[in-house]
């Protein structure tokens, strides 16, 4: 089951996904995530944990990755996924995740609060 928690940081709407189960599966899942999340909270800055995403997402030659951040970025989504990343090796992968970490849409971080706080500090 997907749980929405709907905060309000200084005037900023945040959405903090979590889920026991994989939320971002594909495209398609991302964007009904994104979708559902406007219409019931007004966000459009997703938190979520790592771990709601698919093992898929994180290597880069699936597309999904790619894909998912242009879907969101064509509907004025921002999101933060935390979580550890220790465990990638992947070169292409960390230089997306750094790449994403220094623009203003998708951001990869440790922790919830890291997340949070990366959002509230997005335009």
């Amino acid at each position: 089951m997907i749980n929405i928690e709907h905060l309000k940081e200084n005037g900023i709407d945040i959405a903090v996904i979590s889920s026991d189960e994989k939320v971002i599966v594909d495209i398609q899942s991302a964007l009904d995530l994104a979708m559902t999340v406007k219409y019931e909270t007004g966000a459009a800055k997703i938190v979520i944990d790592k771990t709601a995403v698919c093992e898929d997402f994180f290597i880069l030659s699936t597309g999904i990755a790619g894909e998912i951040l242009q879907k969101f970025m064509n509907y004025h989504v921002k999101v933060a996924i935390y979580g550890d990343y220790s465990n990638y090796t992947s070169k292409p992968l960390k230089d997306f995740i750094y790449e994403s970490n220094n623009g203003n849409d998708f951001f990869f971080v440790s922790t919830k609060e890291e997340a949070i706080q990366k959002l509230i500090n997005t335009q």
